[in-house]
């Protein structure tokens, strides 16, 4: 097996050049996919970039294309499905510009958009400044849900009191939020509390409300309450009965471990779900996987595959994810190079998925491979992948190959682009004082402050590894100093160590 280290250690340029070519190419395509009719289309191939929004949608209009409120809906609402909120604000913040009539609604969804892209304070700013005609139970009910999300549990309780005053509870959303807020803080035993106010308030629970009731039950280790609540809904609301019911179902049997109950669960799952419901086949594929039925995953993957149109790259990230984890790297291989063959639009996701599965199951060649080809056909980022290959070597003791890689990854971000994660550095710092490797652990620190990674932490593990060493540094105070770390009790009791004065 080839060295990879090596490979990428003293061939880094070619990997360098690749990378260059990788640009250039995905700059030529980005013009491919800008000839394509749909805004959408346009509008998804940004990536994560900002501020281009508007202009992308000018050249269309100038291309003499009309665009209209239900068409920029549409993108909006897709871009909000996967988590593009600063692409799908830059849309309203235009609509705005341009004077488009927004409804109750849109305001709602524009506040919603503003928590997620600039923040909770943003958003309260945003609903401050709206008139009071706008300030109606859609907009509040935003705000609610933004505060419940960030787990405000002081603000949205004032918020949704001020709803009760205003007589703006009369739909279960409110109350779902905060059943969703209890049960983020580890809380679920608050949830029924609120089922009895929706009953007091004669609010008609809906699927969701039974769902989160029901996952409140198996929180406190209750399946029996949560088979009650089920049965519950059959009987009294059997229309809110539908597929996520029984996901949720068998989300809460494979968490206790009752795997028939689950498949179960799953097989009316099936029967409830329409034929071309995308996110029904993820969840199948997701919770097979979760009660170990390879079977059944590639059963439903074949499926996926026959019933809809495009096969997108989600899916396809979703059933890479359930074949990584049942260790199936044949499948793996399979389904990665599948997509890779017929993807438009090379997203890195499935190249990290894939690398992910291949290091987990020792295969180097494969790993390097899949990341030398998505280099050559995508802009990124790469420093996921990077650091795959980094804690691979890491878990190995291959320090050496771990720090040539790091100084690659490093290279190749924007600060504050990306930081590795703790687990890593504690590896490589843990490694260092073990060994009393001061070099190494300066090359290490030297890489972090490339990306402006250095603190209190990094700075410890340093002099620490020197006192190990038995080594002095003399001019070790005025690098901290240069460095803008302001230094503790500790540091400075191993800075008398490492640098006495």
């Amino acid at each position: 097996m080839a060295n990879l280290s090596r490979r990428f250690a003293a061939g880094s340029s070619a990997l360098v050049r690749e990378f260059s070519t990788a640009v250039k190419a995905d700059a030529t395509a980005a013009a491919t996919a800008g000839q394509e009719d749909r805004l959408y289309r346009r509008l998804s191939a940004l990536g994560n970039k900002k501020g281009t929004v508007a202009s992308t949608i000018n050249e269309y209009i100038r291309e003499g294309r009309s665009v209209s409120k239900f068409e920029l809906e549409a993108c909006i609402k897709q871009l909000r499905k996967y988590k593009r909120f600063n692409h799908a604000l830059e849309i309203m913040d235009w609509m705005d510009v341009r004077k488009f009539n927004f409804g109750h609604k849109d305001y709602a969804v524009r506040l919603d958009l503003i928590a997620k892209a600039q923040g909770i304070a943003a958003a309260e700013n945003y609903f401050s400044g709206l008139s009071p005609s706008v300030k109606v139970h859609c907009t509040y009910g935003s705000l609610l849900n933004c505060y419940c999300m960030e787990k405000m549990t002081d603000k949205a309780l004032d918020l949704f009191a001020t709803m009760v005053k205003e007589n703006m509870v009369s739909t279960p959303l409110p109350l779902n939020n905060l059943m969703s807020l209890y049960i983020r803080l580890g809380q679920p035993e608050k949830v029924p509390i609120l089922a009895e106010e929706m009953k007091k308030r004669n609010i008609q629970p809906d699927t969701f409300s039974y769902n989160l009731l029901m996952n409140s039950y198996s929180l406190l280790n209750d399946i029996e309450g949560a088979e009650r609540v089920f049965e519950d809904m059959k009987r009294e609301n059997a229309k809110q009965c539908n597929w996520t019911t029984y996901s949720n179902l068998a989300i809460l049997y494979t968490r206790v471990g009752y795997k028939e109950k689950a498949a179960l669960a799953l097989q009316n799952l099936e029967k409830e779900m329409r034929p071309n419901d995308r996110e029904a086949y993820h969840f199948l594929i997701t919770l097979y996987a979760g009660i170990s039925d390879l079977h059944n995953v590639h059963r439903i993957w074949k499926a996926l595959k026959s019933t809809m149109r495009v096969v997108t790259n989600n899916s396809y990230i979703i059933m890479l994810q359930s074949l990584r984890n049942l260790e199936d790297i044949k499948g793996v291989k399979k389904c990665f190079e599948e997509w890779e063959l017929g993807c438009s639009n090379y997203d890195v996701r499935l190249a990290n998925t894939a690398i992910g599965a291949y290091l987990t199951q020792g295969m180097l060649e494969e790993a390097e491979s899949t990341l030398q080809n998505a280099v050559s056909r995508s802009r990124g980022p790469f420093f996921t992948a990077w650091e795959m290959f980094v804690i691979f070597f890491l878990k190995k003791n291959q320090i050496k190959q771990a720090l040539e890689i790091m100084d690659i990854a490093t290279s190749r971000v924007r600060e504050g682009e990306w930081r590795p994660k703790s687990d890593t550095t504690e590896k490589f710092l843990d490694y260092f004082k073990k060994e009393g490797d001061v070099d190494g652990a300066e090359e290490f620190y030297k890489l972090m402050k490339r990306i402006n990674c250095i603190d209190r932490d990094l700075l410890k593990m340093l002099l620490q590894t020197y006192v190990a060493a038995g080594k002095t540094q003399l001019d070790m105070r005025a690098r901290i100093e240069e460095d803008g770390i302001k230094t503790n009790k500790e540091l400075e009791d191993l800075l008398a160590i490492v640098c006495p004065e």
